[in-house]
């Protein structure tokens, strides 16, 4: 009978939705659930229940082109579970040391936007849906020392948030903050031991990701992300370490992304590439790791030429090899350490190794996840001519599967 079916698949949708909402919410969807079967007792046929308990509960997905606009994409996007605003880059003082920098915003709505509608109205700003969250990190490689800081605070007025005014976004928690103009990114982060305020300048226009910045991330549609990356950007500021300040410079890459997809179960983590190499161009990869070991079909990257032109990579453009390994001594987790990379539509060969072995993070007060994210040095071929160059590169779901939204 076509009512049993359909009621099976109304309790379905009940039980994925209910242990993602508040206890208030969750006893409003039962209530709802009640008179749902009242109402199919009573008349035999089956109202849109499924609606009534899941329609307002869920998440936005990416599914398709994600029709990004500049400055407009730069600020937050409400209703997808997660979001982040991430920089990394290589600075070096005048006295030619080298240091390298992470700040990275996440935005987590804790559920669904339709719940809001019931909440009192007006809603007040003390009320919210969004948690956020931020990791920040220097690298100090001449002295081969590892700074790391995180932060933690809900949406509210004075404590956290992300906001577009006209053509300026901001996004801050406490005293972190980064601000995005036209011309600029304004970048502020302090932590045990060191502290940095910076200046970074796009040198090309942004870059989208995958298919117009729509990336898939498994064998799903809605398994993706849609994705931008700002590649090169020219930085200067001062950072303090332990009291001792020095003015730096060099070259960043912002990355924005926003999804509301869990990895796919038969993933367990990413190996994600950045790299500027000193003939102007750069490259963005992530290979998504399976249970097996091996990389997903999904893994894919962007090749960026020095007049800004994309190549988008498949799985089958790309070829990495471990030859080297390194294990925490913190987290026991053991990663790999240096690597060989081939692009072959693009005839590149690279090796690529850490600037420092550890540059791990443990964030058991903000995310809770424990990754490698370093800088790293590249040298090799592009065609026949050789390229030498620096990035960052981001290691998860070696301490334990990754299970968060991408």
């Amino acid at each position: 009978m076509k009512v049993s079916e359909d009621w099976i698949k109304t309790l379905i949708s009940a039980r994925r939705v209910l242990p993602i909402l508040s206890k208030a919410t969750a006893s409003r969807v039962i209530v709802r659930l009640i008179i749902c079967l009242t109402v199919l007792l009573g008349i035999g046929q089956l109202i849109d229940c499924r609606r009534l308990i899941a329609g307002d509960a869920s998440y936005d997905r990416v599914s398709g082109p994600c029709n990004l606009a500049f400055p407009e994409a730069h600020g937050p996007h409400i209703g997808y579970r997660t979001e982040w605003w991430y920089y990394t880059g290589n600075l070096w003082s005048e006295a030619g040391k080298h240091y390298g920098f992470q700040l990275t915003f996440f935005r987590r709505q804790l559920s669904p936007s339709g719940t809001r509608n019931d909440w009192p109205n007006p809603s007040s700003d003390w009320r919210t849906q969004q948690l956020y969250l931020a990791h920040a990190a220097i690298s100090d490689v001449d002295n081969k020392r590892f700074f790391q800081s995180e932060e933690i605070g809900r949406g509210i007025p004075g404590i956290a948030g992300a906001m577009r005014r006209g053509g300026t976004m901001d996004v801050f928690l406490k005293t972190w903050s980064a601000r995005i103009t036209q011309r600029e990114h304004v970048l502020k982060a302090s932590g045990d031991g060191f502290s940095f305020s910076m200046s970074a300048k796009p040198l090309k226009n942004p870059v989208l990701n995958g298919d117009s910045g729509y990336s898939l991330k498994g064998k799903s549609p809605q398994s993706a992300s849609c994705y931008y990356s700002l590649t090169r950007l020219s930085t200067q500021g001062s950072l303090t370490i332990n009291g001792k300040t020095v003015d730096v410079s060099g070259i960043a890459w912002m990355d924005h992304e926003f999804s509301s997809a869990p990895l796919e179960p038969d993933l367990v983590g990413w190996d994600w590439f950045s790299l500027q190499l000193d003939n102007n161009t750069e490259i963005m990869l992530y290979f998504l790791r399976t249970k097996d070991g091996s990389f997903s079909p999904a893994s894919s990257g962007t090749f960026v030429k020095a007049d800004g032109e994309k190549v988008l990579l498949s799985r089958g453009d790309l070829h990495l090899e471990v030859f080297d390994r390194w294990k925490s001594n913190k987290s026991g987790a053991l990663y790999p350490s240096r690597w060989k990379l081939e692009i072959k539509p693009v005839g590149i060969f690279l090796e690529i190794e850490p600037a420092l072995a550890d540059q791990e993070l443990e964030t058991r007060e903000s995310t809770r996840v424990t990754y490698w994210e370093g800088s790293v040095s590249a040298s090799g071929t592009l065609g026949s001519k050789p390229v030498r160059g620096f990035g960052y590169v981001e290691l998860t779901g070696y301490a334990k599967p990754f299970d968060s939204p991408m």
